[in-house]
């Protein structure tokens, strides 16, 4: 019997194996998971961009209706570099955020939102939340003329049929309005932030289609969409000059300019219809070909045509695809597994079209804004690792680097609550400041975030400039997280906290210490910075050494970990098994480290996924818990959860993580199913041989190439 077992699962072993060996057809795989769409869903908004900029378009392939798509997937059009900031009229100071809270028997400042507070720290608070915000560009849309002289609506448009062919970057549209037929063409640039598209319609020579340029002000709201219309007299726009085929439109808002170029194809006037709103109009053909490209600096050069940005497109898009890795389900009789091909292969594409820029991203990436449109770089690990991966470490390589430019503001964060080295800041904008939050400010698990990230820059490298490169950033997140962890002369250990909200949030600062997670990240972290030492010839930081190997140990309770030492209610409790259930972290976006007993977090596992509040919980959770289950050896369980039927594990036909109504989309669960799978294919460094995350039963056919193992 045993050896009929063996057999069986050598033969299964071997039908895994043979599969990797096969060249994966790419374009093949690619194309079919293009999204096709036949009717309107104010939810399957589609994109096209670059990483440094995307550009998000309605049924007919442009932004013609914003105020319709406003509750669902916004037809943003955001960039990098496009910020603003309402005047500081009263003269806030950022320091009077600042709020003094006594722990560990000193003072520490830690800048809050303090609702509670004295009324200037809360105005303070709120406005250095908002400013700066990021912007939306323009919106940019058709605007198609009905026989009896009024507007096309959203519910005028029948016979819809579109698809975004992830291949080659195009979004092709057609639909009819009132029985004519328009057919739309639309590509991102991979170099410009720009856009161009080709609209074929009799309604051209009717005169009847013209294309809407117009620039929505910021409302300063969390969660802006980018239509608000209101507030003319708070911003400035004009035509500074135009051919016979070229416009350029200027923007200013506030401190904040910046220039639309605009390029056609076919014969066509430019006029202002009224302020901010600008109409381009084709008088004849059939045809017409548009390209707008937006700049911060005054550009003289015209914008890429349209033949031009096709060809771009085509050619960077496709060389995206055959670089790195890819996972090919084809074959599989499990019926999970189309969907979950298609979700990595539509999360692959926004991820590179939105996140994969010199800046971290946004949750919201670069569709619309949340959290007014600031970085969160506690989410940074779920948004880049697996650009490397999947054999794409340059693409984490972009916003790695901007750490450089912020390191002083992070040092100065450390300096000031007394502790050594860099503390990396949790909300954030590009320019490195620190934001007011009552949870953030306490948060600590993105501090060994940059370890992490610049590790597997060097494993993809294996290359001494890479140590040298990063060494100073490495060292100085190191000094802080030994000076951070507090001797406690009652235990003769090191104690994180209290002061800290770990990744569950739900956790008070000033009561907290000791979280599980947080606790195995600091180990794992503080002993691979040891070892950028010693390849760097460098002699062991004895304050690591020490904090090493003093480190509280893991707490327990009931055979099972607590998710915080000082949360001894945890399992009783219903408020602490809602949110992330960030204990998963401790193994399995970690390694097994020697603090950590296997059996015991298997304990811990099974009670969290028969008990825990699955319905208020997030994006990331589902490919943590999956990578959780892959190192316990449950591969039957890590396919589960990335497919637990969950709103916050929805995605739309567009790709898009759903969460809630304000939350549509939510590129950490895309980024983190990638992270997952990549793990649960290649496997991990302590991993016996190849897929541990696939389930050995005979339904799963799965090829791949070009992953990396996860540490």
């Amino acid at each position: 019997m045993r050896s009929k077992i063996f057999i069986t699962l050598l033969f299964l072993s071997h039908i895994c194996w043979a599969q990797t060996a096969t060249k994966i057809n790419r374009q093949q795989l690619v194309q079919r998971h293009t999204v096709k769409l036949y009717k309107a869903d104010t939810l399957a908004s589609l994109s096209v961009g670059n990483g440094s900029f995307a550009f998000t378009v309605d049924i007919t392939g442009l932004q013609s209706f914003p105020d319709d798509y406003a509750p669902g997937v916004p037809l943003g059009t955001q960039s990098e570099w496009g910020w603003h900031a309402f005047p500081n009229v009263n003269n806030y100071k950022v320091e009077d955020a600042l709020k003094t809270y006594h722990l560990n028997g000193r003072d520490v400042t830690y800048m809050v939102q303090n609702n509670q507070g004295p009324e200037l720290s809360k105005k303070t608070a709120d406005y250095f939340r908002i400013n700066e915000h990021r912007l939306h560009l323009a919106n940019i849309g058709l605007e198609i003329i009905k026989k009896d002289g009024s507007l096309a609506k959203l519910s005028d448009i029948k016979s819809i049929s579109q698809q975004l062919d992830m291949w080659t970057g195009a979004i092709k549209s057609y639909f009819t309005v009132e029985g004519i037929p328009v057919q739309m063409i639309t590509y991102g640039h991979q170099q410009q932030d720009a856009i161009a598209a080709k609209v074929s319609s009799p309604l051209i020579a009717q005169k009847r289609l013209q294309i809407r340029i117009r620039l929505p002000y910021p409302n300063g709201d969390w969660g802006d969409r980018g239509n608000d219309w209101q507030n003319d007299n708070q911003h400035s726009s004009s035509i500074i000059s135009k051919t016979a085929n070229t416009a350029t439109i200027s923007h200013t808002l506030d401190t904040t300019s910046y220039y639309i170029s605009t390029l056609w194809k076919g014969a066509a006037s430019v006029t202002q219809k009224q302020p901010h709103y600008y109409l381009v109009k084709p008088t004849k053909g059939s045809s017409f070909e548009l390209s707008v490209r937006f700049n911060k600096e005054k550009k003289t050069a015209p914008a890429a045509s349209f033949t031009s940005t096709e060809q771009n497109s085509k050619q960077y898009l496709a060389a995206f695809w055959k670089s790195g890795g890819a996972i090919d389900f084809a074959g599989s009789t499990d019926p999970r597994a189309d969907e979950l091909e298609r979700r990595i292969i539509l999360s692959q594409y926004l991820t590179k079209i939105q996140c994969s820029g010199n800046f971290p991203p946004q949750e919201t990436g670069l569709t619309y804004n949340s959290w007014y449109g600031k970085p969160h770089l506690e989410m940074h690990w779920w948004h880049g690792i697996h650009f490397a991966l999947w054999g794409r470490p340059e693409l984490l390589q972009k916003s790695v680097d901007w750490y450089f430019k912020v390191q002083d503001i992070a040092k100065d964060i450390a300096k000031r609550q007394g502790y050594k080295g860099i503390r990396w800041q949790k909300m954030t904008d590009n320019k490195g400041r620190e934001v007011p939050s009552s949870v953030g400010s306490f948060l600590i698990w993105q501090q060994p975030h940059f370890i992490y990230f610049t590790e597997l820059l060097y494993r993809a490298k294996q290359d001494k400039s890479v140590l040298e490169k990063y060494k100073d950033l490495v060292f100085g997140t190191a000094d802080f997280m030994a000076s951070f962890a507090r001797y406690d002369e009652a235990t003769k250990k090191y104690v994180l906290g209290k002061g800290l909200i770990p990744a569950q949030e739900r956790f008070k600062a000033e009561e907290t210490f000791n979280p599980t997670y947080e606790l195995v990240y600091w180990h794992w972290a503080l002993k691979v910075a040891q070892q950028w030492r010693e390849r760097l010839g460098l002699p062991r930081d004895q304050k690591w050494d020490a904090v090493i190997k003093d480190l509280s140990p893991l707490p327990v309770q009931g055979n099972k970990y607590l998710f915080t030492e000082s949360g001894t209610d945890s399992y009783t409790n219903p408020e602490y098994q809602t949110d992330h259930p960030s204990v998963f972290g401790a193994l399995g976006m970690m390694p097994q480290t020697p603090m950590l007993d296997k059996q015991i977090m298997q304990n811990t596992f099974d009670w969290i996924w028969n008990n825990w509040s699955w319905h208020d919980t997030w994006g990331w959770d589902f490919p943590m818990t999956a990578m959780t289950a892959t190192r316990l050896g449950m591969p039957d369980k890590a396919i589960e959860a990335l497919l637990m039927p969950i709103q916050t594990n929805t995605y739309l036909p567009n790709g898009h993580n759903y969460q809630e109504g304000r939350l549509t989309i939510y590129l950490p669960g895309n980024g983190g199913l990638l992270s997952a799978i990549a793990m649960m294919c290649a496997g991990y460094d302590q991993a016996k041989g190849t897929l541990p995350g696939i389930p050995k039963d005979g339904k799963w056919k799965v090829k791949f190439e070009g992953l990396q193992q996860m540490p």
